[in-house]
């Protein structure tokens, strides 16, 4: 018999941060999520810097899907 390893989806919400956006920041590990809302950040909603202040407070944030 064989093992699978299933691997959580880990998801950051724009709504958990506090902003009103449906975007959904989606990969297989916090770094991969991180990547994808500080870009999203950046273009969407004019955040200049993602300081280490940002990233360790959505880090909190970050749930399994």
């Amino acid at each position: 018999k064989t093992l699978r390893r299933y691997v959580m989806e880990k998801v950051l919400k724009c709504k958990d941060v506090g902003v009103k956006c449906d975007f959904v920041a989606r990969g297989k590990t916090e770094e991969e999520v991180l990547k994808k809302a500080s870009e999203h950040a950046k273009k969407a909603h004019d955040v200049d810097e993602v300081t280490e202040e940002y990233l360790n407070s959505w880090r909190k944030l970050i749930r399994n899907a």
